[in-house]
């Protein structure tokens, strides 16, 4: 028999959006700090089988894992805090575990039993966690430690009855000893003296116990730290030891809640209820739990510290909400620390740019702009649909005429390619068949081994590698060398068209190199940099998904660099951290 996992529940309480996942996230990463293997599962209780389908605007990014899964967004903060690669099987829905149940009722495996959600719908997610909490982590052949399981949704919803219920069961499946159940919920502070109310949390500890689960940890959210008297009151009415109740308030940034836990001792509280000191940590891995705090408290130091900002006009679809872009956010942030420099985001939406809004909203047309104007780098993320991308095209004529730096990322890059089309080839009819399938001039075609019907998974998904092209120019561009002068590069993908490979022979004949393409057939463009300009880059792929706190992804990089006026000094191999400074790991 293998060695027994231990399994820790973050469960949400109150209302939905409190913090889960950074919780998680940042139990995990204090978890690593010891040197213990750690992975994630994430339960989403919506009926989708994934999250492809889901309006960024509802649900907030989709977030892509190496294997083409498309996944709830706190799989992104469980790879970027842990530093692991997680697969789809890390992200549970409702929609895969009845598909699997209702797969085997079809096949006969349940003997002619009446199939119900007691117990063969709670036994499938039990089933599932311990087939995945027993999978070795991606690159290694270490099998996780800990493993923790994010519930999706709030204490009480209807759609999270059935893992409640398999929660409930698997407590008593894994022993006492090897599960313990953090419950984030919220101390709101009201009124005028700004006085915090413990009610709300009562009641969602006395749902979660009338459900059949007890918290060993409470994780309160609220504005301002406890006062004196709140963890005491909160302890005698929820049952939980004042010492495993924990503060968690607003802080100058995310990147600080691991240090305000560690602070208040929840390492303690975890070694002794999960008995973690009874496992066997080799010394070289305990050393690395030991280097990644001091880098963590490093990186985290940096945010709170008075740097130059640097500010990026992100000009996108869907900019009403900010986690549309999450991924795209916390790669801009990485970057930014990395290079002694503070992010600031313009948000910019596309379709304000363009001329209908000039004649329709005259002062959000010129608000836009300004905004645009007043950065110093632009960045065009991806999206879907026809909705502001004359806009994005705008963006991108602005950046290349003004010398402004400029990252495109996956609709980015096609928008910069129909731009350049347009304005430097002599083709002013070229778009993307994408918005036109009979434009006259298609710079973005369909891709052909796409299926054009069905829209769930259908798309070119995943990690994939690219390779750099042998030519004089691509051989030194910038972006080679940013990351690292290596030949070919795995990034992760999300599209189903391309750049149209008859125009591209036109396009680099005007300076506009596609210096790397896909290594399976070399006929699809995936890098594109502008020659005798700053930073005019852009990538069919999606970088921001495998960007790290401690290292930042290349292209958001160059990005940074080029915006603080440092890119030329990087590649010259200068150092950018002072000798009083730590050096982060890059």
């Amino acid at each position: 028999m293998g060695k027994q996992t231990k399994y820790i529940i973050v469960s949400g309480g109150v209302i939905s959006g409190i913090g889960k996942g950074i919780i998680a996230s940042s139990t995990g990463l204090l978890l690593k700090t010891l040197g213990l293997t750690v992975t994630s599962i994430k339960i989403d209780p919506y009926l989708n089988i994934d999250a492809g389908t889901l309006s960024p605007l509802d649900h907030g990014e989709v977030f892509v894992l190496d294997d083409g899964g498309e996944a709830d967004l706190d799989l992104g903060n469980y790879e970027r805090y842990l530093n692991v690669t997680l697969t789809r099987d890390n992200n549970i829905t409702t929609g895969k575990i009845y598909r699997e149940v209702i797969d085997k009722e079809r096949r006969g495996d349940y003997l002619g039993k009446t199939v119900q959600v007691v117990p063969h719908v709670t036994n499938a997610v039990q089933d599932w966690i311990e087939r995945v909490s027993h999978t070795p982590i991606s690159g290694t052949d270490r099998v996780p430690d800990v493993c923790i399981v994010e519930l999706g949704g709030t204490v009480g919803d209807i759609e999270s009855a059935p893992f409640i219920e398999a929660m409930r069961q698997f407590q008593f499946r894994v022993g006492h000893d090897n599960f313990c159940l953090i419950h984030v919920s919220l101390v709101p502070v009201v009124g005028a003296v700004g006085e915090p109310k413990t009610k709300p949390t009562q009641a969602s500890v006395r749902d979660l116990r009338g459900l059949g689960l007890s918290p060993d940890i409470l994780a309160c959210r609220s504005a301002q730290p406890f006062e004196d008297g709140i963890r005491e009151k909160l302890s005698m009415f929820c049952q939980v030891a004042p010492h495993q109740i924990f503060s968690v308030h607003d802080c100058e940034s995310l990147y600080h809640i691991p240090v305000l836990l560690r602070q208040q001792g929840i390492l303690d509280v975890l070694t002794k209820r999960l008995q973690l000191g009874q496992l066997d940590i080799p010394s070289e891995i305990a050393h690395e739990g030991e280097q990644l705090w001091t880098q963590w408290r490093e990186f985290a130091r940096r945010h709170t510290r008075s740097l130059d900002r640097a500010t990026i006009a992100v000009v996108g679809k869907y900019t009403d909400l900010a986690d549309s872009y999450a991924s795209v956010v916390k790669a801009l942030e990485h970057a930014a620390l990395n290079v002694n420099r503070k992010i600031q985001i313009n948000w910019v939406e596309a379709s304000d740019l363009e001329e209908a809004t000039m004649h329709k909203d005259p002062l959000k047309y010129h608000e836009a702009w300004q905004r645009m104007c007043a950065s110093d780098g632009i960045l065009v993320p991806g999206g879907f649909g026809e909705r502001g991308v004359e806009g994005m095209i705008l963006a991108a004529k602005w950046a290349r005429e003004h010398k402004l730096p400029y990252l495109g990322i996956c609709l980015g890059m096609q928008v910069a390619v129909i731009e350049f089309a347009r304005n430097m080839c002599g083709m002013a009819n070229a778009f993307s068949a994408e918005f036109d399938k009979d434009c006259e001039m298609p710079a973005v075609v369909f891709m052909p081994e796409i299926d054009p019907t069905t829209m769930g998974g259908t798309m070119r998904l995943g990690s994939r590698p690219t390779k750099f092209q042998d030519t004089e120019f691509a051989r030194a561009c910038m972006i080679k060398q940013l990351y690292g002068g290596e030949d070919e590069v795995h990034e992760r993908h999300r599209h189903r068209y391309e750049v149209n490979p008859k125009i591209v022979d036109d396009l680099e004949s005007k300076g506009l190199h596609f210096v790397g393409r896909d290594a399976e057939t070399g006929e699809r463009m995936e890098i594109l940099e502008l020659a005798d300009h700053p930073y005019f880059v852009a990538a069919q792929y999606h970088p921001e998904y495998i960007t790290r706190p401690l290292s930042p992804s290349p292209p958001f990089l160059g990005l940074l660099l080029a915006a603080s006026k440092q890119l030329d000094a990087y590649l010259a191999g200068q150092d950018l951290v002072t000798e009083a400074e730590t050096k982060l790991k890059m």
